[in-house]
């Protein structure tokens, strides 16, 4: 997921100019929904992103807006409106090639020998947007076991706050631009075209499970469990560092002991100051839990 990417062009019938007053207030209901911080920089982000929205609520402005997300009857399905037109959910198949193969030739192996008495394993895509890596992790995870695969529990959760993004994740049916690097071999294995599209096989779909979560509600990701594998790949950039504490405590309580936390290459948790030890693997942008302090 890559949200609040710069758009190239804003203009849209009956644009509104959203001042430093309303930016501010909206703002703050951005991060105190889903801890998205957006600097004073990127007003102009959501003046062009919400101005097509206020045409179609029929709306004065801003200010009109900002009371209907505040107090309004149907601010919840705003809410979720609102998080699905500002957030760009920039992803794709087997994305960061280095990084999954240490997640398949590394992590993998170790962790399918330290379950070997319970067969389990479980695996957990943090932001997901629309399925592109929960699928290629259980593209990687079905290769690697095999014929073994039927004799194992294997549970892959992919998480996002959008709930647009996931129907596409559950529809399971992708353009060529999403699956551009995917090696033709795996393409004609696991996927077959369909209506101009390639849809994934029922045999890697079945493997994952997706669910709509805020990363900010620790209280409802604890629901999910224990993780052997989390990934959470180019999200928490947009985060502020308290944020960014919170999710990554988040995540260290819910990993295995002996579980693998991947991040994304313009990512850093070193100052969080929560017990991770970075693996020492170029390019795999991979950490272990240590003890917590």
């Amino acid at each position: 997921m890559g949200p609040i990417n710069d758009p190239s062009s804003s203009t849209s019938p009956g644009r509104r100019t959203l001042t430093d007053e309303q930016f501010a207030r909206l703002a703050k209901l951005v991060y105190e929904r889903a801890g998205i911080h957006f600097q004073p920089a990127k007003k102009y982000v959501l003046e062009s992103r919400l101005a097509r929205r206020l045409d179609e609520l029929d709306m004065d402005g801003f200010d009109q807006y900002v009371t209907f997300l505040t107090i309004g009857p149907y601010r919840d399905d705003e809410f979720q409106e609102m998080f699905n037109r500002i957030t760009i959910n920039e992803t794709s198949f087997f994305r960061n090639e280095p990084q999954l193969q240490h997640f398949e030739t590394r992590t993998l192996p170790m962790l399918l020998e330290a379950r070997k008495a319970t067969r389990r394993l479980r695996i957990w895509s943090a932001a997901c947007s629309s399925g592109e890596e929960p699928y290629t992790l259980a593209i990687q995870v079905h290769r690697t076991l095999g014929i073994r695969l039927a004799d194992w529990s294997v549970e892959i959760l992919g998480t996002d706050i959008s709930e647009k993004v996931l129907d596409v994740a559950m529809a399971g049916r992708y353009d060529a631009y999403a699956t551009r690097a995917v090696a033709p071999a795996v393409l004609s294995r696991y996927f077959r075209q369909v209506e101009g599209q390639q849809e994934l096989d029922a045999s890697i779909r079945q493997m994952v499970r997706f669910e709509r979560l805020n990363l900010k509600d620790t209280l409802a990701a604890r629901r999910f469990g224990t993780f052997d594998v989390i990934f959470c790949r180019n999200v928490m950039i947009y985060f502020d560092d308290p944020m960014k504490a919170q999710v990554v405590r988040m995540f260290h309580q819910q990993l295995a002991d002996d579980g693998m936390l991947y991040i994304g290459h313009s990512e850093s948790i070193r100052s969080l100051g929560v017990a991770f030890e970075p693996v020492a693997a170029p390019q795999a942008f991979a950490h272990v839990k240590g003890r917590a302090a």
